[in-house]
């Protein structure tokens, strides 16, 4: 295996939204392979013709789309692949490992019924199972697979251990239905073995089915994938992740204004670990990622934690960057897209906008005061800051900034100066100019919203503060 190129994949069913839980077994995937200079590979498994739908498809590829796991080659259909499931299951039927059955459902609810009663095993055992083929009826048959009567089947999971499963637990698994379509089952193992997937990073909800899909591995003599069987997520009451723990849609995520960097990140952490790291970039997830980080237990959704990591990647992030997904983020949550001077007044003030902002949301709740329009209409809170004196303050002010340099320093020096003369500290002026500027009490510093918007913009803002109400 160790000459051998790493290639993972993801595989999930398009009967709805790209799960949470799923978006991060496809993260798990996608860290593995891309940190061994590995494959990456992604699978449709839509052999459910009644429950798959192309919308649903869609959902998942723009779900992983957002969250930047990019896959390689074309995306795969299983239910493309049906005839070559088929090829299969001849194979092993031809090979003496598996065998026609001819049991109808009444002879098998039958069979199990007398067993129930017998108080033994309800696993059907065919009578078919060494039938000489002239016995063979013409009549409607599944091709089951031979399982081994005797022994133990090992899934040795570099997650959960060594699994050990008495053959005698497990049924001779049905292959080609009588209407000839494969199970999922075959389609699974045949599938990973053609697209040549050396690990299989799943949910645990998965482990029983590696016991029988390793069977047809045995059969056709085929190598058996390392098994990586990684725990559920839970909600923050240790339940099994449900609607009622909030957003279960990885796209839910984009439209509450989670950068998609903040979510990898989170995503990654939930159930793996690497020492005591808690924010790393994608590099070092990409470097440090291995199977031996992962817990067996269950991981638990912690909103605030979600939050806490976003917030550092927000203060991280490439201010170009961010307005990029900022404007992606307004197009999923269904919000009015940016003027482009408003786009632009955004991407001048990100710097001090983004240091303690943990979501979009937030971000652009600071960022009212380049993104409103003159005049500025100040809410309840910051409307109290205006009252008569402080209208006089800010109109004996403006002249004395028409010909500031306009950098930090000299405004600084201006206000500060300005403040003394009127036998105040600046902090008593701080809140009219918020008032004045943002229309808003919470802002980014005012001598930040002052520079970002310029020497005519904030006059223009503060004569009209100091206007407005006058007779």
């Amino acid at each position: 295996m160790s000459d051998q190129m790493i290639v993972t994949r993801f595989a999930p069913s398009p009967t709805g939204y790209l799960h949470i839980g799923g978006g991060r077994t496809a993260l798990f995937n996608w860290l593995f392979a891309r940190g061994r200079g590995g494959k990456f590979l992604l699978r449709i498994e839509d052999t459910d013709r009644a429950r798959s739908t192309p919308e649903a498809t869609e959902a998942i590829l723009k779900g992983l789309a957002w969250l930047g796991l990019d896959h390689d080659g074309e995306v795969i259909s299983q239910f493309d692949r049906a005839p070559r499931h088929a090829e299969v299951a001849h194979q092993l039927l031809d090979m003496g490992k598996a065998y026609k059955c001819f049991a109808t459902q009444d002879e098998i609810e039958a069979f199990r019924e007398k067993a129930r009663e017998e108080k033994r095993s309800t696993l059907f055992q065919s009578p078919w199972r060494d039938a000489d083929p002239a016995t063979h009826p013409d009549a409607p048959y599944v091709i089951r697979l031979k399982t081994p009567l005797e022994g133990e089947t090992i899934i040795r999971d570099r997650v959960q251990g060594d699994v050990r499963i008495g053959n005698d637990q497990l049924d001779d698994m049905v292959l080609l239905r009588s209407d000839g379509t494969p199970v999922y089952m075959l389609a699974v193992v045949v599938d990973d073995h053609d697209m040549g997937v050396t690990h299989v990073i799943r949910g645990d909800d998965h482990l029983n089915n590696a016991a029988r899909q390793m069977g047809i591995y045995t059969a056709m003599g085929w190598d058996v994938p390392v098994w990586a069987h990684i725990p559920l997520i839970h909600g923050p009451d240790g339940k099994k992740l449900s609607k009622r723990h909030g957003a279960l849609g990885v796209e839910e995520y984009q439209a509450m204004g989670y950068p998609a960097a903040g979510m990898r990140n989170y995503l990654a952490r939930l159930g793996w670990s690497h020492g005591d790291d808690e924010f790393f970039t994608d590099a070092q997830a990409q470097a440090w990622f291995d199977l031996d980080g992962i817990g067996k237990a269950p991981a638990r959704l912690d909103f605030k934690k979600l939050e806490n990591l976003c917030g550092q990647h927000i203060a991280a992030a490439d201010d170009a960057a961010l307005l990029h997904e900022i404007v992606a983020y307004l197009d999923a949550a269904g919000l009015p897209a940016l003027a482009q001077a408003q786009a632009d007044g955004l991407h001048r003030a990100m710097y001090c906008l983004k240091e303690r902002a943990r979501t979009f949301p937030e971000l652009l709740e600071k960022a009212h005061f380049v993104l409103a329009a003159t005049p500025i209409v100040p809410d309840d809170a910051a409307a109290k800051a205006l009252d008569t004196v402080s209208r006089g303050i800010l109109a004996s002010l403006t002249p004395q900034l028409q010909n500031a340099s306009w950098t930090r320093h000299d405004l600084e020096a201006i206000l500060n100066r300005f403040a003394e003369e009127q036998g105040t500290k600046f902090g008593k002026l701080a809140g009219p100019l918020r008032a004045a500027l943002a229309g808003r009490t919470a802002t980014p510093s005012v001598f930040d919203m002052m520079l970002v918007l310029g020497r005519d913009e904030t006059l223009a803002r503060l004569a009209h503060a100091a206007a407005d109400g006058q007779d």
